[in-house]
């Protein structure tokens, strides 16, 4: 159900939007780079729920952020401070809070949760983290990857990236977008960490499965990788340390990409394990760009879904 006169629209998942609204979008997400603090308020009277069941630094303040310089207000929510740590149900909390404001935003562990909270409220819903997901975050990097090699790039779908290590909720969206946009996608993971196969699946012949990461960087444009243990992943860190062994971005497999190539990881970056801090804080890294590029990314969203 969406509020009268208006057509909710939700993003749960990059493929949420069609390849022409994402493109547009990430065009709409430089043009609020320029713009900075400067550019209009389409949010103005507007208020925005930011729920943040698992810890958040970039996610938290590049909304907070992004809704004020769009003239809006946020509130943010943990499960301390409202009825969800004590066991309210969702759709209680989704009916009620869309009766207050004007849109959600929710990191949280399932995703099922995401997608309840978007049935029952009637209010665009916005996936600021699953654990199967991470669409804002890939928004944010497909802007970064605009920026080294052009909108037209993206377009005609003439990049070959790398995915590095965990098949988590990253790989999985880089996935989305692959079948989105119909760029190139190799992903190295080790055996049992592989992404969603449903994902994979649809991804069709654009989409690759390794499990040698030389295999998957050689020639690449673009060079992903993420954290090997996730948050709530903590217990099996030193088991996955192991099994992820030679699957770390350094200097020698960043040899093998295109000599262009750059370097993209979402942070927080354990250097050392999943990335070496040579590479981090080498030329080729564009780590601090696509952190930027969340705040301008999110403010091209939020003003498709609500403007």
């Amino acid at each position: 159900m969406a509020r009268a006169g208006k057509t909710k629209r939700d993003f749960l998942r990059v493929t949420d939007l069609s390849r022409e609204e994402l493109l547009e979008l990430i065009e709409r997400a430089a043009e609020w780079k320029l713009l900075g603090k400067n550019g209009p308020r389409p949010l103005e009277r507007m208020s925005i729920g930011l729920i943040f069941e698992k810890a958040s630094t970039r996610t938290r303040v590049s909304f907070q952020v992004g809704v004020y310089q769009l003239g809006g207000n946020s509130l943010t929510l943990s499960p301390q401070e409202t009825q969800l740590g004590r066991g309210e149900p969702i759709k209680d909390t989704a009916r009620v809070l869309a009766r207050y404001l004007d849109a959600l935003v929710l990191r949280t562990f399932e995703h099922a949760k995401l997608e309840e909270m978007a049935h029952r409220a009637d209010v665009p819903v916005v996936n600021a983290l699953t654990d199967s997901s991470h669409p804002c975050q890939v928004l944010a990097d497909l802007l970064t990857v605009t920026e080294r090699f052009g909108t037209d790039a993206l377009r005609r779908a003439d990049l070959d990236v790398a995915w590095i290590g965990d098949g988590n909720n990253m790989a999985n969206s880089w996935l989305e977008a692959c079948s989105a946009l119909g760029f190139r996608l190799r992903l190295a993971c080790p055996e049992e960490f592989d992404p969603d196969p449903a994902l994979l699946a649809k991804a069709g012949a654009k989409a690759r499965l390794v499990r040698d990461p030389r295999e998957a960087v050689r020639g690449a444009h673009v060079v992903n990788t993420d954290v090997w243990a996730s948050m709530g992943q903590e217990a099996q860190a030193a088991e996955r340390q192991r099994r992820f062994t030679g699957f770390t971005v350094d200097r020698a497999l960043m040899a093998l990409a295109d000599p262009k190539a750059m370097v993209m990881h979402c942070l927080p970056a354990h250097r050392g394990e999943e990335i070496t801090d040579d590479v981090i804080e080498g030329s080729q890294s564009a780590v601090l760009d696509e952190a930027e590029n969340r705040l301008h990314a999110q403010k091209a969203l939020l003003e498709l879904l609500l403007a």
